[in-house]
């Protein structure tokens, strides 16, 4: 181990707890503007595509001036704001100066149903809510009377709300040292709604000591000193507690500058333009560039074949340079095959300036994982929940495909004995909203959180995940399979964008195909056929392509596990539907009622 690592796996929870004693978000907000204040904090893309920016100086007035209209109209402690707003400047503002009131700022994702608005804003029992434009409005507006507790309604752009974004500003501003003392370490920082993929959303209770515990954690395993300015794209929703961490919390912490990204679909062309030091995302971000960098190169099979042979020489110089064991040869090989073709797919993506990458909140593939390391992209995997304030497990730099890393400084991590992923420390959750007996269910007497994922260890301590416990496929014959890790495989066929496996109570595992609409694409244009997906999906030369792709895929796969037949969907999987969450994670139960015909079929 390097003095960092052993540094690293040396301090205890209860150390790191003591590093961060009486510490709260504002603390650290104000410590930042303090000694940057005049560094970008806040950029954003205007309508007429020029870019504007705030310093910390100038994010700083804004939250002590909108903490002052907030606080006139009646937030105060212990209070809970509801925040429906997409990823732009406005919204860290009214996050921030809601914790210098000691209030709790509740995100939820902006494609929430009137119903669902009402179930969240009532389980918080806010008594404010801010969205961000009158489309948002109109949405909770239509449940505002079945929603007691709640005072007025904000909007940020647009009118026809109790009040607007800059009738807060209008006021003087708070003096943010005094307020900073408001927020104590035990006050809820948030509250997070799981995405209910298991069952009804829950509110996971983080606190200010969780926050601060945790952004230093995980700070330490970047293993760099100075990340002050390093350039981060805000775009996934605020609801989900990745975004949370990354873009909020640890840009605070580190310093950031954040280019906020309203539109997710928009990611690769802010890319672009920003060249971010800093990236998370979820594993779908990271196959679409894959998908899009390989359709691209399919249109020069020379090139693409020029490519995949430097790939082939590169990847296993790449993994001994992670480990520090290539030799100058190889590296000088290395270093070649980066200049003549690797650093120019990283400026084509705006990828060439990341220094800390990582993707999360589902499986990824370790295919896709060595392809972007190979490409030299620095991509690792993190593992967490929200009820861990976010990485539980993460090795920025020292990565093994296929393993979500080693334990976070301070952090306890063992298996029980059916093999369920286990967690203690200072991350972990104060428990979920109003639900004693849910939270009783997950958090031991002992401290000890139960994941609900199951999971190994290899002998240097890195953990690969298995699968969720409730999700396991348990076939005819009896054997357990992991869906999670087939899908993964699955999805490394060019032109498969989505995939679900069944098998569960059957005698062979089957998987539901959703193309992706961009490879479709490309695949339709140089076969000369219509583009749309229902006629795609039966066409016999897709259908074979994608068969001949499986047998690949499931290579590392024993026969008893292996998928066996497909079926392609006629139609593309959304975000945020019936059968994905807005960060693209299988609603199990909602494929399977969806298309319960389909599955039939294939056993039929």
């Amino acid at each position: 181990m390097t003095s960092q690592e052993v540094e690293r796996f040396a301090i205890t929870s209860d150390e790191l707890a003591a590093a961060n004693e009486g510490r709260t978000v504002p603390i650290i907000f104000n410590e930042t503007v303090e000694a940057n204040a005049d560094r970008v904090a806040l950029r954003w893309r205007n309508d007429d595509d020029s870019w504007s920016e705030w310093t910390w100086r100038d994010y700083a007035d804004r939250v002590a001036r909108v903490a002052t209209g907030l606080q006139q109209r009646g937030l105060g402690r212990s209070d809970r704001v509801l925040l429906m707003i997409r990823n732009m400047p406005e919204f860290h503002v009214l996050d921030m100066a809601a914790l210098f009131l000691g209030a709790t700022p509740v995100s939820i994702y902006n494609s929430s149903s009137p119903e669902q608005i009402e179930y969240l804003a009532n389980d918080a029992g806010a008594s404010l809510a801010i969205v961000e434009d009158e489309g948002f409005l109109k949405a909770i507006s239509s449940v505002r009377q079945s929603i007691p507790t709640l005072r007025e309604i904000g909007v940020v752009r647009g009118s026809g709300a109790d009040f607007t974004f800059d009738d807060l500003l209008d006021h003087d501003p708070v003096d943010l040292s005094d307020a900073a003392l408001i927020a104590r370490p035990e006050d809820l920082a948030t509250l997070i709604y799981t995405s209910g993929t298991t069952g009804p959303s829950k509110g996971v209770m983080i606190d200010h000591s969780n926050v601060a515990w945790s952004v230093d954690s995980t700070a330490r395993c970047f293993e760099m000193d100075d990340m002050v300015g390093h350039r981060i794209i805000s775009y996934l929703p605020m609801a989900h507690i990745a975004e949370r961490m990354m873009s909020h919390y640890a840009a605070i912490y580190r310093c950031f500058e954040v280019t906020c990204c309203p539109d997710p679909t928009q990611i690769a062309a802010f890319a672009r333009e920003v060249k971010p030091n800093v990236m998370f995302g979820v594993p779908r971000v990271w196959e679409k560039v894959y998908a899009g960098v390989n359709a691209a190169l399919a249109a020069d099979p020379d090139k693409q074949q020029k490519v995949a042979e430097a790939i082939a020489v590169a990847g296993p110089i790449r993994e001994k340079m992670t480990l520090g064991t290539a030799t100058e040869d190889e590296i000088a090989t290395y270093e070649f095959l980066d200049a003549v073709a690797f650093s120019t797919i990283r400026g084509l993506v705006g990828f060439d300036e990341l220094e800390i990458c990582a993707t999360g909140a589902a499986p990824i593939p370790a295919e896709l994982m060595n392809w972007y390391r190979t490409i030299g992209v620095p991509l690792s995997e993190v593992y967490g929940l929200s009820e861990t304030t976010g990485a539980m497990t993460y090795d920025a730099h020292r990565v093994k495909a296929g393993y979500v890393g080693r334990r976070i400084p301070g952090c306890e991590v063992k298996l029980g004995d059916d093999g369920e992923v286990l967690c203690r420390g200072g991350n972990i959750f104060r428990g979920y909203l109003n639900l004693p007996d849910k939270t009783a269910e997950v958090l031991d007497d002992d401290g000890w959180f139960h994941s609900g994922d199951i999971g190994e260890f290899d002998d240097e301590g890195y953990l690969r995940i298995v699968d969720r416990k409730k999700e396991l496929i348990i076939t005819a014959g009896g054997k357990n399979i992991s869906p999670a890790n087939l899908e993964a495989a699955l999805k490394m066929i060019p032109l498969v964008g989505q995939a679900c496996a069944i098998g569960d109570q059957r005698p062979f595992v089957s998987a539901l195909i959703a193309l992706d609409p961009d490879a479709a694409a490309v695949w339709a244009n140089a076969h000369g056929v219509p583009a749309d997906l229902a006629s795609l999906a039966s066409n016999p030369e897709l259908i074979e392509e994608v068969n001949s792709g499986l047998g690949e895929a499931m290579a590392s796969f024993n026969k008893a596990e292996a998928v066996k037949k497909l079926f392609i969907l006629h139609e593309d999987w959304l975000p945020d539907s019936e059968v994905l969450t807005p960060t693209s994670k299988l609603k199990r139960r909602g494929v399977h009622a969806r298309y319960a015909a389909e599955i039939e079929r294939l056993y039929s």
